[in-house]
């Protein structure tokens, strides 16, 4: 039997040979029970069916909603165009705002697993309310008798739109962490799962626009002619069948533990470098505060290395002669670690960028409101089959279902071999390129209601409210351009974010690309009020009036084209400084 010293080194070599091999993932990862993870049985493709799964099911629930919304409001609750797609656009904005709030929930205390089960019962539950609003005749806003059309009471708003925010509140503990969740299953320490994350996140929104898919033709028809509760109530179906496939990998999972709230990190580095705004940064940084341990002392993060930009912060980081003598650290209100600055100097760094998202939200946001009623003034009938005009919504979904294969298996490739690469473009590029095609899209979009109207003029339908016998398939193109743009821009922000953001600070950052999308919509709906105020003046119909034959939607179209072109020359302008900081 060998000595005890022998037994000692044939352990540490041992140890040091599972971490050569890779036994173990480097992320600092763990399983369900909170044990370190074994590559080999956890994680990397073969969890992701579950979660993919998950979020297809989760899509198609919620695009089941989305899609036709405007609809339901102006047909079932008799509200006007511009009412009924402010509402829309409100109600789409809150489903992107809610996740700051589950963002904060799982980086601080609970995980991303557990805000995923705990917010999807939340969504289920709204789902449920608004199939039985839908569908309990007492719920029910009354029907049309001839040209007049009661208004929904009071009660049967109150049930809607409480089920309706249930959901927007569920959305926010899924939202922001299904992607991250999805992400983390591949070790950022190994550069083979490395590479395979950039694929995850495309086949990620891949499986978004399968839900949606189903939704725009399948699920739109339902509601259109079987009636709303069925329509409602498939969906709700769906998110169970999400909740399941969800829990169903639990055990294949990798798991990155909470490391405390990122806001409550980031208010103590401003408070610190406040209260030690007379002290004078050292030149060599590595006077600087910062733990003397392997790992950072916020919990599943690793360390971050100095940057020489945005020196005021680093006050916070500045050990004071008072500190140096009693070797008392612990007040994180007087002093942080370096890595605690570093995550906040990330979040600036990254805000222009994030800004600029905004007006591609408001464009986007476009399909389930102006796109929608733009398609119900045309002619939606193949023969004796009536097309609703929210499934023209189809052709994106198509869309981004043809993109995403060609970007991941054509485009990458070729992309690797010019600019050496491993994911061919950078998330700069990406982003870039899907802000280009935005401006042709609303372009075409601008291009069709010229048409249209000038067919409404010639026919003598200016006066009346009805379709214009232009095929809806005229709208092909502005959906095919919006989905192409969405596979640039939606997923590189995903890629964007995920990369950029501290390890401890993920799902923020994530929510944070969502919120995006909120604001888009809220200024959606922010530029529809403006425009219907300055145009309705002096009694005139407006660019966006009920009768869409005496209005402009296609000045309405042009507007977001030139906000959209004025916010790409921002963004690359904002993307060049951004690389030149990263490169510094």
């Amino acid at each position: 039997m060998g000595t005890h010293e022998e037994e000692r080194l044939l352990l540490e070599q041992g140890l040091v040979e599972n971490e050569i091999n890779g036994l173990y993932t480097g992320d600092g990862s763990v399983d369900i029970k909170g044990n370190p993870v074994i590559k080999s049985n956890t994680g990397n493709w073969r969890a992701c069916p579950f979660i993919l799964g998950t979020e297809c099911c989760e899509r198609l629930a919620y695009y089941g909603i989305s899609t036709n919304l405007v609809s339901y409001l102006t047909k079932n609750l008799h509200e006007g165009n511009v009412s009924a797609a402010r509402n829309v656009t409100t109600w789409q904005g809150t489903c992107y705002l809610t996740p700051l709030i589950g963002a904060v929930l799982a980086d601080a205390y609970m995980g991303r697993y557990w805000t995923i089960a705990v917010f999807s019962t939340i969504y289920f539950i709204g789902m449920c309310t608004l199939t039985m609003s839908a569908s309990i005749p007492a719920l029910k806003p009354a029907q049309c008798v001839d040209s007049v059309c009661p208004s929904a009471t009071p009660y049967q708003y109150a049930v809607f739109f409480f089920g309706l925010y249930l959901i927007a509140l569920g959305t926010g503990g899924i939202k922001p962490c299904v992607s991250s969740f999805g992400a983390d299953q591949f070790d950022d320490t190994d550069p083979e799962e490395r590479v395979k994350k950039g694929s995850f996140f495309n086949w990620f929104y891949f499986s978004i626009n399968i839900g949606a898919l189903i939704s725009s033709s399948l699920i739109v028809w339902i509601q259109d002619n079987a009636g709303w509760g069925i329509g409602f109530g498939i969906p709700a179906v769906f998110m169970g069948i999400a909740i399941v496939s969800f829990f169903s990998g639990s055990y294949l999972y990798r798991f990155q533990k909470p490391g405390g709230s990122p806001v409550t990190r980031m208010c103590q580095v401003l408070v610190a470098s406040c209260h030690k705004w007379n002290l004078t940064v050292p030149s060599d940084s590595s006077h600087l505060y910062e733990t003397s341990d392997k790992s950072s002392a916020i919990e599943g993060s690793r360390k971050l290395l100095h940057t020489d930009e945005l020196k005021c912060l680093d006050k916070a980081a500045v050990v004071s002669e008072a500190e140096s003598k009693t070797g008392d650290y612990s007040n994180s209100w007087k002093l942080c670690t370096v890595t605690q600055v570093e995550e906040l100097k990330i979040l600036i760094r990254m805000f222009p960028i994030w800004a600029t998202g905004i007006v591609f939200s408001a464009v986007y946001a476009q399909m389930s409101t102006m796109f929608v009623e733009q398609g119900m003034v045309m002619d939606t009938s193949i023969g004796s089959f009536t097309i609703p005009a929210a499934s023209l919504s189809t052709f994106d979904v198509i869309s981004v279902i043809f993109w995403v294969p060609v970007y991941d298996k054509v485009l990458v490739p070729i992309a690797r071999k010019v600019t050496g690469q491993g994911r061919g473009f950078s998330e700069l590029q990406r982003m870039g390129i899907g802000l280009f095609i935005s401006v042709f899209c609303m372009a075409a979009a601008a291009v069709v209601e010229i048409k249209r109207l000038q067919l409404a003029r010639e026919l003598g339908l200016v006066d009346e409210n009805v379709a214009v016998p232009m095929s809806i398939f005229w709208q092909i193109p502005q959906y095919f351009l919006l989905g192409a743009a969405e596979v640039f821009t939606f997923i590189g922000q995903l890629e964007f974010f995920y990369d950029q953001s501290p390890d401890a600070m993920r799902s923020l950052c994530s929510a944070l690309s969502l919120l995006t999308t909120a604001l888009g919509n809220y200024l959606s709906s922010f530029i529809l009020t403006v425009v219907t105020s300055l145009t309705t003046r002096g009694g005139n119909p407006g660019w966006i009036p009920d009768n869409l034959n005496k209005g402009h939607l296609d000045y309405f179209y042009w507007l977001l084209a030139g906000l959209s072109f004025a916010n790409m020359v921002v963004y690359v302008f904002c993307a060049k400084i951004f690389k030149s900081k990263k490169a510094s």
